[in-house]
């Protein structure tokens, strides 16, 4: 090769080069433009909390370039749950594929499944092995797998540990209380708490009986006691009249009979019985899991330390029954980006963000191996705590039209606990009503 070729070759490639660097300095479009043109972007639809955010900033940056996840946020603050659950159901409906990913509570599932994506074949069936099996019946509806589960919720008690401890045989109380102490046992804890305290007119058991979910979960779990499911059949509401009957009994009775709950339960819900029962100083509440969390603005700084967490109470001769509550993930039929929805369902499920999500949102972990982590159970006791509750979990009925029955039977619970109805005739409106449809 001559010197006049390799003159011309020199030159060239200086010159390609020299045009490459100029193309990628002055160019309009970016390197981090470029990256964010190939990634592919998947919608999901939640309540963004704090820790959400975190944790989705955390996926977009390991998976940058990639896939970015971007959020439509819908706060508990601003919707109700059931306003979340028409919200989603019109956009889905409206057959969008603008959302991949979103979030449902676990008694949605029935309804919209028909949104949903088969997962059988999506997730590795070793990850859905990893997720604790008491939570697995709200991910199938009709045998197929078409949720999984995100985190899951379970209802328990709240006392006041600092009034239990000046009564007289605290320890056995405080024995009782642990193991779920049954309610006849309650009601008599009630003349103690008030005798040793000095307590004249306060609230002893402050639970949510306003006309909404909270209040069927009390019923469900009443029902459970008396091995009366809750089912709807043949115009009926339960199998066994005389139990249902007994069962709206219970309920009424805490208010007035019984005494054990002030009238005002009627009129709140989670965030108003839980100001009450601070204000009024109230001695045990009806809650969540995330009642003690930081995250709790109604959770009083000057009774850290002195609230203690207690299975519900049961009925003499029965089994205790705490209701699970809980949030699902669906991957939308819709979406064109099913491989990258995929992945993001795997990486909530990730240990690590499972860990996340506890220890900043109080959000309770779905995985055996988080439960199963010595150390992080020793940062984390109360988890065993939770563990052991799960065995005695409940769940709401699981159907299509699960919203529409629940809406009318707490209206008639509700009625029935401002009114002091006769239980029996509560019944038979409510069965009125079902045969009428």
């Amino acid at each position: 090769m001559n010197l006049e070729k390799i003159f011309y070759l020199v030159a060239s490639t200086v010159l390609v080069t020299v045009f490459v660097l100029i193309v990628f300095i002055f160019s309009p479009v970016s390197y981090e433009e470029n990256m964010t043109a190939r990634e592919k972007v998947i919608y999901y639809a939640d309540n963004i909390s704090p820790v959400m955010k975190k944790i989705i900033a955390r996926f977009n940056d390991e998976n940058r370039g990639k896939i970015r996840v971007e959020t439509i946020d819908l706060p508990f603050e601003k919707f109700s749950t059931n306003e979340r659950k028409e919200l989603l159901a019109r956009y889905l409906r409206s057959k969008s594929n603008r959302i991949d990913v979103f979030s449902v509570d676990i008694i949605w599932v029935p309804r919209f499944s028909r949104w949903a994506r088969p997962l059988n074949a999506l997730i590795d069936s070793s990850t859905v092995g990893s997720i604790i099996p008491h939570f697995l019946p709200t991910s199938y509806y009709k045998d197929s797998l078409v949720a999984i589960p995100h985190y899951i919720d379970i209802a328990l008690m709240f006392y006041r540990d600092d009034l239990l401890k000046k009564v007289p045989g605290y320890g056995q109380y405080e024995k009782e209380l642990a193991g779920s102490i049954t309610w006849e046992r309650f009601a008599e804890l009630r003349s103690a708490v008030d005798a040793a305290n000095n307590r004249v007119n306060k609230p002893f058991y402050v639970f949510q009986a306003e006309a909404y979910e909270g209040l069927m979960c009390s019923f469900v779990e009443v029902m459970a006691n008396l091995h009366n499911p809750v089912v709807v059949e043949k115009g009926r509401l339960g199998k066994d009249d005389a139990k249902t009957t007994a069962a709206i009994e219970f309920i009424t009775d805490l208010v007035h009979r019984k005494s054990l709950s002030p009238p005002e339960v009627a009129g709140m819900k989670e965030n108003q019985s839980y100001e009450f029962f601070f204000a009024n100083d109230g001695f045990a509440v009806r809650g969540w899991p995330g009642f003690m969390g930081k995250t709790n603005t109604s959770f009083r700084d000057e009774f850290r330390g002195k609230v203690k967490a207690a299975p519900l109470p049961h009925l003499n001769g029965s089994k205790p029954a705490q209701v699970f509550g809980g949030w699902n993930l669906m991957i939308s039929n819709l979406s064109v980006n099913v491989p990258e929805a995929i992945k993001f369902v795997e990486f909530l499920l990730s240990d690590e963000i499972q860990k996340l999500h506890y220890e900043e949102g109080n959000i309770l972990p779905v995985k055996r191996s988080v439960y199963a982590d010595a150390a992080f159970v020793a940062k984390h006791p109360e988890l065993s705590f939770y563990e052991k509750l799960f065995e005695a979990g409940v769940y709401r009925p699981m159907f299509e039209n699960y919203t529409l029955v629940s809406d009318l039977i707490v209206q008639y619970l509700n009625r029935a606990i401002r009114e002091n109805m006769a239980p029996a005739a509560v019944l038979e409106e409510i069965n009125a009503h079902f045969r009428g449809n």
